[in-house]
């Protein structure tokens, strides 16, 4: 990776931060971090009226950034994240950090204040952020903790919630329990009442029974479409199983919610896409969804790992300049839960 104290353009600087700070910048797309990714030291961002400037204790590292980075599928660059290259040259959206200044509208946050959520641009040493986007830190959480509760919590708690339609005394099925969205998905299934059984790898098993999953599925050895147990509700997280084969892990009238695209060049989310048309014609619910970034959420989610019903599961840590590795570990699938950098 490429190390320049070349300053680039960027919004004008914010009286209460300094004028640069050093940040992972990217012109173009690509497929390898090391090609794409460069610390650099870049002007601060500008913040509107109804942002807040933070300063970045530490970011989350998640498989969207990843989709940024690369700019595939191709659909999201015709829906306006860049043509040739990403809009914002800073990746990341998870946050935590400490807000050094706010704008005129803002009222919930002041100087000082220790908050997380979703920033623009949070590989760096400062980002902005709207106020709705923002919560205030849990005190019983480390700022890496906090940092990588937002994007993958709120995809969980939505994808069970409000596509999945959890009822107390369910059972849930979640494929990909031991990753980012999987280990927030068991904790909260288990919060809103439901019995849970995790799909996971051999390595990743004592994990999984470790955040509350009453079953453990190792997919190595065993399949949980065998027909031996079905589920009200399974979420699908990033797999890439046939739909007739997940369906039959489905009881009659159960719910199938797939979260994330498959890896894909094109669209990313032509499994999905067939679900939905498939549900018009079974009893069967096959749905997806798009994760939102909402205040409520980020609150709810601030309650439940302040008194310990969830806890955020870090696999390892990276500092700013390693970034590139952060992203090309996470890629891999070696990670267990979640990926924080600390600035």
């Amino acid at each position: 990776m490429k190390i320049t104290q070349q300053a680039r353009t960027a919004e004008p600087a914010n009286a209460a931060g300094p004028a640069t700070m050093q940040a992972i910048t990217q012109s173009r797309y690509g497929i390898a971090p090391e090609d794409v990714l460069r610390l650099e030291r870049i002007a601060t961002p500008g913040i509107a009226a109804n942002e807040v400037l933070v300063q970045v204790r530490a970011a989350g590292v998640d498989r969207g950034t990843w989709h940024l980075m690369a700019g595939q599928p191709y659909l999201m660059r015709i829906l306006g994240f860049g043509f040739r290259g990403p809009k914002n040259p800073v990746p990341g959206l998870d946050v935590a950090g400490t807000v050094v200044a706010a704008g005129p509208e803002v009222t919930r946050f002041a100087a000082g204040d220790e908050v997380f959520g979703i920033a623009r641009g949070s590989f760096a040493e400062y980002a902005a952020a709207r106020e709705d986007k923002l919560a205030r830190k849990p005190a019983a959480l480390s700022f890496e903790q906090a940092a990588v509760v937002a994007v993958s919590g709120l995809a969980a708690l939505q994808g069970l919630r409000d596509a999945g339609r959890i009822q107390p005394g369910q059972k849930v099925l979640v494929i990909g329990a031991s990753g980012g969205v999987g280990s927030y998905a068991v904790q909260l299934a288990k919060v809103l009442g439901a019995e849970v059984t995790g799909v996971c790898s051999t390595g990743k098993a004592d994990l999984v029974r470790s955040i509350g999953a009453d079953h453990v599925i190792d997919y190595t050895r065993a399949d949980f479409a065998d027909g031996r147990r079905r589920y009200d509700l399974i979420l699908d997280i990033g797999g890439n199983s046939r739909l007739s084969r997940l369906r039959r892990a489905l009881t009659p009238g159960g719910t199938l919610v797939i979260a994330g695209g498959e890896d894909a060049r094109w669209t990313g989310v032509g499994r999905q896409l067939r679900a939905v048309a498939l549900s018009l014609l079974v009893r069967q619910r096959l749905t997806t969804y798009i994760s939102r970034h909402r205040q409520a959420d980020l609150d709810t989610l601030r309650r439940l790992t302040e008194t310990g019903q969830v806890t955020p599961v870090i696999d390892r840590t990276y500092p700013l300049a390693g970034a590139p590795q952060a992203i090309r570990h996470l890629r891999a699938g070696h990670a267990r839960g979640k990926i924080a950098i600390t600035v």
